[in-house]
């Protein structure tokens, strides 16, 4: 009678243990998508360059957060630019954004180091200027200014780099850009000829290179 009784107990709990032994796996099988740490990182050239490149004053700061192999990015900066010529005067300064993913293929690094290709959405938003400086025989000398206003600029991203970890919570890396795909809208008197976070308006693509620096703070143990 009483080994009955244990055999009974036994199916009747088996449902249940089978019912958590399948939740059980199914947290193993979708918990790798949960982030483990988010990184905060800048652009070192743009700090580098703005310290020498009279013509240019910028800065860029970045962000990815992991989710298993593929990492959500998201980037923001800020871009001023003054050209002088021959009795010319240009200059234009906005802000930019890109969003996108990287797909990293170290999925086994328990470090977090990545080479991964990834794609960007870049957006703009802009003004820009023109000073000209005429010398005529007959009328002497003038000014002529040109503007800009509320202009919006978007293109698309290839990306390819690497993130290495130094030191507990630092990674350095390096992205690598090919843009493409800009519209602008009009803004005024001229053609846009410089958008921030891409480079000159009459190109059909660009390159670009980011040297950055990370700083990593974790969510939950991996």
């Amino acid at each position: 009678m009483r080994s009955i009784i244990i055999n009974i107990s036994f199916f009747l709990l088996l449902p249940s243990v089978l019912a958590a032994q399948q939740d059980t796996t199914a947290g193993n099988k979708f918990g790798k998508y949960i982030p483990t740490g988010v990184r905060f990182g800048t652009d070192v050239f743009a700090v580098v360059r703005t310290g020498y490149d009279n013509s240019f004053d910028g800065w860029e700061l970045n962000a990815d957060i992991d989710f298993d192999r593929f990492y959500l990015t998201v980037d923001n900066g800020y871009w001023a630019r003054d050209f002088k010529g021959s009795g010319n005067v240009y200059s234009n300064q906005g802000a930019y954004f890109r969003v996108g993913v990287d797909v990293n293929f170290l999925t086994k690094d328990p470090d977090k180091n990545m080479f991964f290709l990834g794609a960007r959405y870049g957006l703009a938003l802009f003004s820009e200027d023109l000073v000209i400086d005429t010398v005529d025989p007959v009328w002497g000398n003038f000014t002529t200014s040109y503007s800009n206003e509320g202009l919006r600029g978007t293109w698309f991203e290839l990306t390819t780099g690497v993130r290495v970890k130094i030191w507990k919570v630092i990674w350095v890396g390096y992205t690598a850009r090919f843009k493409f795909g800009l519209s602008t809208n009009d803004g005024g008197d001229m053609i846009p000829h410089d958008v921030p976070g891409y480079g000159r308006a009459d190109k059909d693509s660009e390159w670009g290179f980011n040297y950055q620096v990370f700083f990593r703070l974790p969510v939950r143990k991996q």
